[in-house]
This record gives structure tokens, C-alpha cells and sequence, in this order.
């Protein structure tokens, strides 16, 4: 091959990742992560609370503290230190927010306040993978096994059978009951 066959190769793939990017990261923020998605787009004129100063979810300053919020649940296990800094983002209209408060709630065995977080979540994004799939893990840990499946449900519709999400609550939902799940 000649080098310019070469180059116009090597541009069209390069081409095609760049462009398949986008496609890829939104589905990893749907999922979950240390970077929270935007909130959905609404017709609905839910607004933030007169005089909130809050950042958007781009703003550096926004994203360090969710990280470090993040990082409190996933790599300290420090639930109560989370909740209050995933609280003092002002932060409630996104549904990576609020779900992870839902989820250290939870971790803690306050179940009330988890459930009231994870539909708080679902309200602010019907769509958001992570919420339905802790959610899921909310109800078995309630013995609701139906309910439980009726996540593992909208999991799959959302992410597919191959997603982390949809593993992990199925392998929950295979347990036998009073086995004591761990996730």
C-alpha cells in the first residue's frame, strides 16, 4: 500500500471513532458512573429552587465534588459522609445524584428514605439504568421477588442482558431467599 492509502485508512478509522464516541459515553452515563449525566430534557417546568446558585454538571468544580462523593460510597464505604456531600451539590434534578443517595441510604438500612431517593431518581430520569437496577436490589432485600423482576425487566429493555446492571440484579434475583445477598 502506498502512503496515502495508508493515511486516508488510518483517517477513516479514526473518523469512525471519533464519531462513535458520543454513542458510547452516553450509554456509560446512563449506567452510572463518577461523571453524572445531564437531566433529561422536560417539557415539565421543574426548575431549581428560587436562588440556587448550583453549578451545571459540566462546571470542574461540580464534577470534583461529585467525584469525591462518589469516591466516599465506592472506595471508603463512608455512606453518611456521602449523603451529606452528594446533598450539599444542590444538586437533586440529577438522577446520579439523587440515586446515590438512594443507594447509601440503603447501604445504611435506612429503607424508607431509599425508596424515597430511587423514585425521586426515576422521576427525574424514567430512564436511568442505575436506579432501576438498585432499585431492583432494594426490593429483594424487601423480599419483593416480583417487583425485583419487574426491574430486571426494565433493565434489559433499557441495557441489554450483557449489562453489568442487568448481571448483577439477575445474579441477586438467582439467590435463593435468605441466603444473604451481597452487592
Amino acid at each position: 500500500m502506498n502512503k496515502s492509502a495508508i493515511r486516508i485508512a488510518t483517517l477513516a478509522l479514526f473518523s469512525m471513532a471519533v464519531a462513535s464516541g458520543p454513542m458510547l459515553a452516553s450509554k456509560a452515563f446512563a449506567a452510572g458512573s463518577d461523571t453524572p449525566s445531564s437531566p433529561p430534557a422536560s417539557d415539565s417546568t421543574k426548575s431549581k429552587k428560587k436562588g440556587d446558585k448550583s453549578s451545571s454538571i459540566e462546571d470542574p468544580k461540580f464534577l470534583a465534588a461529585y467525584r469525591t462523593a462518589y469516591t466516599t460510597i465506592y472506595d471508603r464505604g463512608d455512606y453518611a459522609t456521602a449523603i451529606e456531600q452528594l446533598k450539599a451539590l444542590h444538586r437533586e434534578d440529577v438522577a446520579d445524584v439523587v440515586n446515590l443517595i438512594g443507594y447509601s441510604y440503603r447501604k445504611l438500612g435506612n429503607y424508607e428514605a431509599s425508596k424515597q431517593y430511587y423514585e425521586q431518581a426515576l422521576a427525574d430520569d424514567p430512564n436511568h439504568v442505575r436506579t432501576w437496577q438498585y432499585y431492583g436490589l432494594w426490593q429483594l432485600e424487601q423480599g419483593n421477588r416480583e417487583q425485583a423482576q419487574y426491574h430486571l425487566d426494565k433493565v434489559a429493555q433499557l441495557a441489554g442482558t450483557n449489562s453489568a446492571e442487568y448481571r448483577s440484579l439477575a445474579a441477586a434475583l438467582e439467590k435463593q431467599p435468605g441466603t444473604g445477598l451481597v452487592y
